[in-house]
């Protein structure tokens, strides 16, 4: 199987991995691939010759009421970010990369940390200077080297960048967004006639694999239709909702929402989402929380931010729907 990695936005084709934005347009890079999809997941790959695998992967579906939830707060960190980390953590390793930075203080963080760890990868996390809480703990337990930094959360990705180390970022490395592709192949193994899926969205990795792995399986005739994504999104961080929805949005200085995975108030991938996403449901705190105790009432302990799935779903009409949580309730306790 043959793949290509370009620019979304001019299609220049990547020079080499240490160009990380497009070099003519500055645009984000994307994993294509021209082959039809294998059934052996891992085949859809190409570009991977080792994994570096902690189990990442075939987490449950299951049925409760009248909805199916897929459980990838199951995945080995703890959240559905393994996916994408195993993909380029294995990616950079067989290319040479002794040493990354990356900046989050979250699940992304954490993910990147473990599989680095697992391939003898040094780690460098850059994080905001007022970050702390379980998630940050997860990260050093890692052995990652976690930096502190002054400013918002640009300033902290400007550290990362300009770090001297390797910047392996989730959000603008294509091979992590790439490895997002297996959810769609699970969730449409698992559950065939799905016709949606809802998701949580902040920078948009989880949003743009699931549309890419959704297309492959699309291109290669496994699916005749295509499941509509809906995007989930808070009301206090809701830039993708405002410009689907065409509704006023003010990015906050700082985030206080329950939800604290979704926080990307100004994405970088925003001209893609806008493009992957069907359609785009905002929730607001009090339908957050009651929707975190209905799903620890039925024994799913998630993040607030995995509980707006819930939250969304019960507002609108849905046919045969998936919904997708994304993050332990571990790490928030």
């Amino acid at each position: 199987m043959e793949f290509v990695i370009k620019c979304t936005r001019c299609g220049k084709e990547r020079e080499s991995i240490y160009e990380i934005t497009c070099s003519r347009c500055g645009g984000p890079f994307k994993v294509e691939i021209l082959g039809d999809y294998e059934t052996e997941i891992r085949k859809n790959f190409p570009y991977i010759k080792e994994w570096i695998s902690l189990g990442e992967g075939n987490t449950p579906l299951i049925k409760i009421g009248k909805f199916h939830f897929k459980l990838d707060f199951l995945n080995p960190t703890g959240s559905y970010k393994d996916r994408g980390s195993v993909t380029l953590i294995s990616f950079l390793r067989q290319n040479g990369i002794k040493e990354i930075s990356e900046d989050s203080s979250g699940n992304a963080g954490a993910s990147i940390s473990a599989y680095a760890a697992a391939a003898g990868i040094k780690a460098t996390i850059f994080v905001p200077e007022n970050a702390k809480g379980t998630k940050l703990k997860q990260i050093e337990s890692y052995g990652a080297e976690v930096v502190k930094v002054k400013g918002n959360r640009n300033d902290v990705m400007r550290a990362a960048m300009n770090s001297g180390k390797y910047y392996a970022s989730h959000i603008l490395q294509p091979f992590f967004r790439d490895g997002i592709r297996t959810l769609a192949y699970e969730i449409v193994k698992q559950h065939r006639s799905v016709k949606e899926i809802l998701i949580p969205v902040s920078a948009g990795t989880l949003l743009l694999g699931l549309h890419e792995g959704l297309n492959h399986l699309l291109r290669s005739g496994v699916i005749e239709e295509k499941p509509k994504i809906i995007a989930v999104q808070t009301r206090q961080v809701m830039p993708l909702c405002s410009v689907i929805n065409k509704e006023p949005y003010t990015p906050p200085e700082r985030v206080t929402s329950v939800a604290d995975a979704l926080v990307s108030t100004q994405p970088v991938l925003l001209e893609e989402m806008v493009k992957a996403t069907d359609q785009c449901i905002t929730v607001d705190e009090e339908e957050i929380i009651s929707a975190w105790k209905k799903l620890a009432g039925m024994g799913l302990l998630v993040e607030y931010s995995s509980a707006t799935v819930l939250a969304a779903a019960e507002k609108i009409s849905l046919e045969d729907p998936v919904l997708v949580l994304t993050g332990s309730g571990l790490k928030t306790l």
